[in-house]
């Protein structure tokens, strides 16, 4: 079993940041991708940024320019780097991570339980 540990969400004030960590742990062989998704309240899950092993980014076209994903691929980390944040930047960020827990193993999907932001107006 692989967990993923979120931590460093909070409450700030728009325009301010934020910086979220996600440590992974457990029977983990290799990691592929590793990315954030945030679910607001009563809307769907979405992608906030995603990273591969080798470093390629992709981010959600509403966080361009304000978040920075990264990682740390000898420490099973992932980090996003949140600026300029909005109100509407509220919601609560779950870290995932496409894991091979052993040499040849197909990958499977694991999520964190996810780290409550919210930015004040």
């Amino acid at each position: 079993q692989v967990q993923l540990v979120e931590s460093g969400g909070g409450l700030v004030q728009a325009g301010g940041s934020l910086r979220l960590s996600c440590a992974a742990s457990g029977s983990i062989f290799s990691i592929n991708a590793m990315g954030w998704y945030r679910q607001a309240p009563g809307n769907e899950r979405e992608l906030v940024a995603h990273i591969t092993s080798g470093g390629r980014t992709n981010y959600a076209d509403s966080m361009m320019g304000r978040f920075t994903i990264s990682r740390d691929n000898d420490k099973n980390m992932v980090f996003l780097q949140m600026n300029s944040l909005k109100p509407e930047d509220t919601a609560v960020y779950y870290c995932n991570a496409i894991v091979n827990t052993y040499r040849g193993s197909p990958s499977f999907n694991f999520w964190g339980r996810g780290t409550q932001v919210t930015v004040s107006s």
